[in-house]
């Protein structure tokens, strides 16, 4: 994507306000002076989403994102440095629940990035709210979790209400899709997505299909997209299901566009993938690398390569939590902070509305092309 963006800052901006005791509506504030965590380095943050299983990729991109953060805060605050704590969900809903109470019990721990995924958030931030314990994810786009009245809920990136309908205009007014197949994986976050689709979409739908998570024989759909004379296909779902599914529609002789979203938009889709990747157009609330030079090279210096998906999503929410620490805040007093931010991050403007969305949303298309992920400019 090489569109005009304004909104990247650099790294060094970013570092000089980590290091200026926060701020919180613009205004800067001490840091405490006496007796608690925030003045002897005891408070962490926490981490929590797939660091192993099928779906670890996107959880080590937010992760990486999250570690430079920190970086960068404890070299100017050394006196008093902040950890990393991680909760290791695998993506899985069913251990969110236990995850959340491990961290909500570690009284040291003043904020979360994540839940990385939307079925997790679902399942963890009921007991987060309860607890006061402010999460700010940087990757679950399901709109429906920002209508739980949840007070300590906030997202660094725009929903799947911006990105499905982005992703249905871009089948119409970019490929000129007239005849158009949607499949999702029942999950929280890929059946939402598809339902949003499917809708901005209307009659050009002439197929619909539903897989489960960890299947990997897709005949049954193969047979349906194939002989529906479908030239494009939208998948709501992630990596893991999406390679072998192209793979076998692909074996099957089908030429049409695969059209996926951010939850695909991993390194891993190509590598099990291959050819049939190819061409492969993937939708995302994320911003491309070179949006944030100074970003990307310090980036690329630690972890020899680029920023990945939501890596500087995770930067900014671990830099809104470590504002919050310098700036003298606590677990509960953290809430009102986030709610007041307003501050340039490196992805965009990071403020929240009222309730707990980003304010400020764009959506890019990128593209699969000689076996690598690169930008196709913002969907406008």
């Amino acid at each position: 994507m090489r569109s005009t963006l304004k909104f990247a800052v650099p790294l060094a901006v970013a570092a000089l306000a980590l290091g200026a005791c926060g701020t919180k509506g613009g205004d800067t504030a001490a840091p405490a002076a006496s007796g608690g965590a925030a003045a002897c380095g005891n408070y962490k943050i926490g981490m929590f989403g797939a660091l192993t299983g099928p779906n670890a990729n996107l959880g080590i991109y937010i992760q990486n994102g999250v570690n430079l953060a920190l970086d960068d805060y404890n070299k100017k605050h050394a006196d008093c440095k902040v950890t990393l704590e991680n909760y290791d969900s695998q993506g899985d809903p069913t251990q969110a629940p236990a995850l959340a109470k491990k961290a909500i019990d570690d009284k040291k721990v003043v904020g979360i990035v994540g839940p990385a995924f939307s079925g997790e958030s679902k399942a963890a931030d009921p007991a987060f709210n309860e607890a006061g314990l402010v999460t700010i994810t940087p990757s679950a786009t399901n709109p429906a979790l920002a209508d739980n009245g949840w007070k300590t809920f906030f997202r660094a990136l725009g929903n799947d209400a911006t990105q499905g309908p982005a992703a249905a205009k871009y089948i119409k007014d970019t490929l000129k899709s007239t005849k158009t197949f949607v499949i999702d994986d029942a999950s929280e976050y890929g059946k939402g997505l598809a339902d949003i689709v499917r809708k901005d979409l209307g009659s050009q739908v002439i197929g619909n299909d539903t897989i489960q998570q960890k299947q990997t024989d897709f005949s049954a759909s193969v047979t349906k997209v194939t002989s529906s004379g479908a030239d494009a296909l939208f998948f709501g779902g992630y990596s893991p299901e999406a390679a072998p599914m192209i793979k076998q529609l692909r074996d099957a002789g089908w030429k049409g566009t695969f059209v996926v979203a951010d939850g695909v938009k991993d390194q891993s889709y190509i590598d099990n993938a291959k050819d049939a990747a190819e061409g492969t157009i993937i939708t995302c609330p994320c911003v491309p690398a070179d949006v944030a030079p100074d970003f990307q090279a310090a980036y690329k210096a630690k972890y020899n390569e680029d920023p990945n998906t939501y890596s500087g999503e995770g930067y900014d929410a671990a830099t809104i939590l470590l504002d919050g620490i310098a700036a003298g805040k606590d677990r509960a007093s953290m809430v009102d902070f986030v709610k007041a931010y307003d501050k340039k991050g490196v992805t965009k403007q990071l403020k929240f509305d009222a309730k707990g969305e980003s304010a400020d949303i764009k959506v890019f298309a990128y593209k699969v092309e000689g076996g690598k992920i690169v930008s196709d400019g913002e969907i406008k």
